[in-house]
């Protein structure tokens, strides 16, 4: 029987996102797979059921668990849902890995397999699935936009009949995906932009964008990608050295997180106080502590003068193009899995097996099982 790949709708009332476009359905189908997917479930994104031909529609999350063998979500579902699902099939999403070992434990338990997309191994051969780095690119321009639209200055340069406006001053803290494109808008935009990481190697990137490398003299060059965490002492030299830089923009864009653990706090409250009256600070990092002191997630804060805005789940606000891209990520990711509607999962393929978070009744990375303990 052909494998059949589900969608239910999400349940927060916030995402918007669908893990499945239009396009990337055709391409399931064209390699037989059949498709039943939640009425409702693809509103948000603005795509309609006739953009789907060729889907069977369900009443609800209920009924696409009882007939999917391979579901595709964009966070984790709720454990009632889980429990829902026929023993082994497949969950395929962002799943939040470190956040819940009950729900580690009930995937097990339930004999899922679940591949989780925050688990990608950082190689080539994985680029094209990379769905943190498509949604994060997503963020970084929805942070540049929120920034110009609240900072009290131009971005650019305007020369108007009267004389001419200085373009406003960006700082961008963290050089990941979403840091780069948060970079490369505010650039766009005609602001003056400096970048800064801890790991030495994003320094051509930020000036490759047209940005000013701000150096702290600090290097936390990490594995797979990733920065590690600073010690005590790299963290006193690199906020003195970062202080000055802050107290000079107009614009503060802060990127930076650590998977599984609490964001880095790299702007502290004192260099908050120091900013420019009317400075704006947009921290992407909110949502898992953020990187500025006072940041509170989903909402506006006002320290004095300065505006600190703790936007979450980014990329849901352009959901269309967030959608198309973590369906393609999706795709290129399982689809070569699946042959004449056939799934078969090759375990000796790094990038599957690296991703899988449960199998066969046990919780299958290392990593997650020694944060959580289990």
């Amino acid at each position: 029987m052909a494998v059949v790949v589900g969608v239910p709708s999400s349940l927060d009332p916030t995402e918007r996102r669908v893990p499945l476009s239009p396009e990337v359905a055709k391409k399931l189908r064209s390699q037989g797979a059949e498709l039943v997917m939640q009425r409702g479930a693809a509103a948000g994104a603005y795509f309609s059921q006739a953009d789907y031909p060729d889907v069977a529609w369900a009443e609800s999350g209920a009924e696409v668990a009882a007939r999917a063998d391979l579901l595709w979500v964009v966070g984790p579902p709720p454990d009632q849902l889980l429990q829902q699902l026929r023993p082994n099939s497949v969950l395929l999403g962002l799943l939040q890995p470190y956040s819940s070992a009950e729900r580690l434990r009930l995937l097990a338990q339930r004999q899922i397999t679940a591949f989780a997309m925050e688990l990608l191994p950082r190689v080539s051969r994985a680029q094209s699935m990379d769905v943190l780095s498509s949604q994060a690119a997503c963020a970084g321009y929805q942070c540049g936009l929120i920034a110009s639209a609240f900072c009290p200055k131009f971005f650019p340069m305007l020369t108007y009949a009267a004389g001419t406006i200085r373009p406003a001053r960006v700082l961008v803290i963290g050089a990941g995906v979403a840091g780069l494109q948060a970079i490369a808008t505010a650039k766009r935009l005609g602001a003056i932009v400096e970048g800064y990481d801890v790991r030495p190697e994003t320094r051509e990137q930020i000036e490759s964008l047209g940005a000013k490398f701000v150096d702290t003299g600090v290097s936390a060059a990490g594995s797979g990608g990733y920065a590690r965490e600073l010690t005590d002492a790299e963290k006193e030299q690199q906020a003195q050295k970062l202080a000055k830089a802050v107290a000079g923009c107009d614009v503060l864009i802060t990127t930076a997180a650590i998977p599984g653990r609490r964001a880095p706090l790299i702007v502290t409250a004192e260099m908050v106080q120091a900013m420019k009256a009317g400075a704006v600070v947009v921290d992407m990092a909110a949502e898992s502590g953020g990187n500025v002191a006072g940041t509170r997630p989903n909402e506006q804060v006002s320290v004095g003068p300065v505006r600190i805005i703790g936007p979450v789940n980014l990329p849901s606000n352009m959901p269309v193009s967030a959608s198309e891209m973590f369906a393609k990520n999706l795709f290129n990711f399982i689809g070569p899995s699946i042959r004449d509607g056939v799934l078969s999962l090759d375990w000796q393929d790094e990038v599957l097996a690296g991703t899988a978070l449960t199998h066969a009744g046990e919780v299958r990375h290392a990593g997650v099982r020694q944060v959580l303990g289990l």
